[in-house]
């Protein structure tokens, strides 16, 4: 069971078409998993619909932009922008749908880089002001000490960690900001496979990793 939600905040950002990709991305494939917060970006949805109604004038159609954005719909299954239909998750797979579409694939399709410890990661091709990738953190493994500079959105796809506020399993969302500093551990059991969007570089306490930074884009 899904825990960690994202918050109304966010979800009326992606219904409004204001945050960055990468975290579109974040929030398309926690929508494909969790039945509440696809309902509740439903509900803003909506309001944001009659709030258009209201204060944009009818303006008049071409003959055939009813098919044409049929077909669009038809194609966009797997798209995370705004307003693009976001289905639940079929079958067992660790990918949901929209981050196989940015994957070109599954599991098997990540390119993996290791960036120390045992720890891998995958950098997804997102706009540049914030940057979305894959994190492989073997079970029982740390990862660094480290605060945030800005924003930072982790949904686990597989297995589960755990750090200072709480446990989070697949589908559970820690949405983290300048305020937090915290030291996540994979639980023993099962490697985690983490969705990870952020705006800005972490702030990490240790020299190695500060050092290897820029190397790694985190």
């Amino acid at each position: 069971m899904i825990k960690h939600h994202i918050s109304d905040k966010l979800l009326m950002a992606y219904s409004a078409g204001t945050l960055p990709e990468a975290f579109n991305l974040v929030v398309a494939t926690h929508i494909s998993l969790c039945d509440e917060c696809r309902a509740r970006l439903a509900g803003f949805d909506c309001v944001g619909g009659a709030v258009l109604e209201q204060r944009i004038a009818p303006a008049a159609l071409s003959s055939g932009a009813l098919s044409a954005t049929l077909e669009k719909i038809k194609r966009g299954g797997g798209s995370t922008a705004p307003g693009a239909p976001v289905r639940a998750a079929r079958g067992d797979t660790v990918l949901p749908g929209p981050l196989r579409s940015y994957v070109g694939g599954g599991l098997e399709q990540v390119q993996w880089r290791s960036i120390g410890g045992g720890v891998r990661q995958a950098i997804l091709p997102t706009s540049r002001n914030a940057s979305a990738r894959l994190l492989h953190i073997p079970a029982g493994t740390a990862v660094p000490d480290h605060g945030h500079r800005g924003l930072e959105l982790t949904l686990v796809l597989q297995g589960a960690f755990v750090d200072e506020t709480d446990r989070f399993a697949r589908g559970d969302v820690e949405i983290a900001d300048e305020d937090m500093e915290h030291t996540p551990v994979a639980e023993a059991g099962a490697d985690c496979i983490c969705l990870a969007a952020t705006d800005a570089p972490l702030k990490f306490r240790a020299l190695l990793p500060r050092l290897a930074q820029p190397f790694f884009r985190i």
